[in-house]
């Protein structure tokens, strides 16, 4: 059995998998965010993130897409952790 827990998309692993809960943002962060695809509702994977600073790197409907820092610390994902 999987238990599920919220992180931001900046703190989660390299290789898990989620679904977007939550922007923490303002009206035109959340409608950048959603030209990208993301939005509440949508699964997302995490490929990378650079040490400390830099782009995070995720998966979205087939594609990669890179964002700063800031904004993936906006963006609340519920990811399964297996027991």
């Amino acid at each position: 059995m999987s238990q599920k827990r919220q992180v931001t998309l900046r703190r989660m692993e390299a290789g898990q998998s989620g679904i977007v809960i939550q922007i923490s943002g303002g009206h035109g962060l959340v409608r950048r965010l959603e030209a990208m695809g993301i939005r509440p509702g949508k699964k997302i994977t995490k490929v990378s993130s650079a040490f400390l600073r830099g782009p995070v790197t995720f998966k979205v409907d087939h594609t990669q897409i890179a964002i700063g820092f800031g904004m993936a610390n906006k963006i609340v994902v519920e990811v399964d952790n297996p027991d």
